[in-house]
């Protein structure tokens, strides 16, 4: 009987059987791909059969607290997540104040004094990421989602609680956090094709980053230390009582997110 000259079973099989995951990437996708992930970040475990999970009384088989989310997450990444958390604690502060007497200004700093802690992280998850060598795609997402609500949507908010309230402030306002939204979201689309240095770092920013903006949270803060608020913002009001109303002051907001979208504008990275 002459030999097949196609492969055996088994060698099928073989050459068949999926390629095992080689990188953290690879095994992140994995995870966050999970049925039981995207809607349950949490879920138990039991280690015995159970009848019924729900009752759990001493004599219940012992039940462990698994997270396949969590477990996707790095050092970095939960660094990451203290961005956003400061980001959101300061709009809880502007709308405190929002809500308080116009000259209790104790809310207000403390909205303004949010955004440099969100700095801060900002700038150690990406120190901790190269420090333990780990870095992955849900980190890059979760550092511009945290960047737009710190850096963002934070001074959009304090601006308004500051005295930008007219319609036409608010859409100023508005279309400074669509610039930085576009921005965040340009940079992870073109991150991969931007010149790098021997490092793997991209060398220069296209537009200005996003937590830039702090500058103009340093001229906020200055605004309320000096009690210029409200009816005293600086420039006062144009247009008054028409559609136009507007605080020509809201016109730092338009050109700061103008320059986050600009392609020209090059700023080398440290």
């Amino acid at each position: 009987m002459s030999r097949r000259n196609g492969p055996s079973n088994g060698a099928a099989q073989k050459d068949a059987a999926p390629k095992p995951l080689n990188n953290s990437q690879d095994k992140q996708k994995m995870l966050l791909e999970s049925d039981n992930v995207h809607f349950s970040l949490i879920k138990y475990v039991s280690v015995t059969p159970c009848p019924n999970p729900l009752q759990i009384s001493p004599q219940s088989p012992p039940l462990l607290l698994t997270s396949p989310f969590l477990r996707a997450l790095h050092l970095a990444d939960l660094i990451t997540e203290l961005n956003g958390f400061c980001g959101f604690m300061s709009i809880l502060s502007s709308m405190r104040y929002c809500l308080g007497p116009s000259d209790a200004y104790g809310n207000m700093w403390a909205a303004l004094a949010f955004m440099p802690f969100g700095l801060f992280f900002d700038f150690m998850d990406g120190k901790v990421a190269r420090w333990r060598h780990k870095s992955s795609l849900m980190g890059q997402e979760l550092d511009s989602l945290a960047d737009l609500i710190s850096f963002g949507v934070s001074p959009a908010v304090c601006a308004f609680a500051l005295g930008l309230r007219t319609p036409l402030d608010t859409l100023l306002l508005a279309f400074f956090v669509l610039c930085g939204l576009t921005r965040l979201a340009r940079f992870n689309v073109t991150v991969s094709s931007l010149p790098k240095d021997s490092s793997g770092k991209s060398k220069y920013f296209e537009g200005t980053p996003i937590p830039t903006s702090l500058a103009i949270v340093a001229g906020m803060a200055w605004c309320v230390g000096q009690g210029k608020v409200l009816g005293d913002v600086p420039g006062g009001v144009v247009g008054v009582g028409s559609l136009v109303e507007v605080h020509p002051a809201v016109g730092i907001f338009v050109g700061w997110g103008c320059m986050m979208v600009s392609k020209s504008i090059h700023i080398p990275k440290p």
